[in-house]
């Protein structure tokens, strides 16, 4: 098992983070009418409001929504956190909000509207999970499985209850199940992207030696 000597707390592991959770608790207090330009909407994204594909994530229902989140931001960095990079936690975060809204769109087509990150969320943590599994963490499996069996769970039984009472709305659990493909989808793309870059470099590498006379 990994031995954590220090806290992520690097500017490049915390930064993008600190950025999400500011903006989210920042848009829960912003006017009703600009918090209603932003959220995920099918009609008005129909109508070429592009935008929603994104902002919608950073939206919350009550209080309860929002401190479950951030919680849950906060807890997957101190998991996670030393995987992270402001390049890689921001391509991850845009790329699983815009697959997550385009799967609600066009796979959920009775969700009219959606808020919240738990759909990022999701996504984040099977990444974290994969890159566990990727640097031989064990726990990465566990963790892995355990995303499985309750996305898999959502699917058959239906959302808990006692959620849907805390945040006053149905839980969309297909955010929850696009969310993890997105982050799998990520990684492994990642995971070919580096590959690719490390064949062409061995390939440039090879192709400046001279030839021996």
């Amino acid at each position: 098992m990994r031995q954590r000597s220090q806290w992520p707390i690097t500017v490049d592991h915390i930064t993008m983070p600190l950025v999400i959770l500011f903006i989210t608790i920042a848009l829960y207090f912003a006017p009703d009418n600009a918090v209603n330009n932003l959220v995920y909407n099918r009609q008005q994204l129909a109508d070429g409001q592009l935008w929603r594909l994104l902002t919608g994530h950073f939206l919350h229902t009550n209080v309860i929504h929002l401190v479950l989140n951030c919680s849950a931001l906060i807890l997957l960095w101190a998991l996670h956190g030393q995987f992270y990079s402001i390049k890689n936690y921001l391509s991850l975060f845009i790329f699983s909000s815009i697959f997550i809204s385009i799967g609600l769109y066009y796979c959920s087509i009775n969700l009219q509207q959606y808020v919240g990150l738990s759909g990022v969320l999701h996504s984040i943590f099977v990444w974290g999970a994969l890159k566990d599994i990727q640097t031989k963490e064990n726990t990465g499996y566990v963790l892995l499985i355990g995303a499985i069996l309750k996305i898999a769970h959502e699917q058959i039984y239906g959302a808990s209850s006692e959620v849907v009472k805390l945040i006053h709305a149905p839980v969309a659990i297909d955010a929850h199940l696009w969310g993890a493909l997105a982050g799998t989808l990520f990684f492994c793309s990642g995971v070919v992207l580096n590959k690719l870059h490390k064949h062409i470099n061995s390939t440039a590498t090879h192709s400046h030696k001279k030839p021996i006379i």
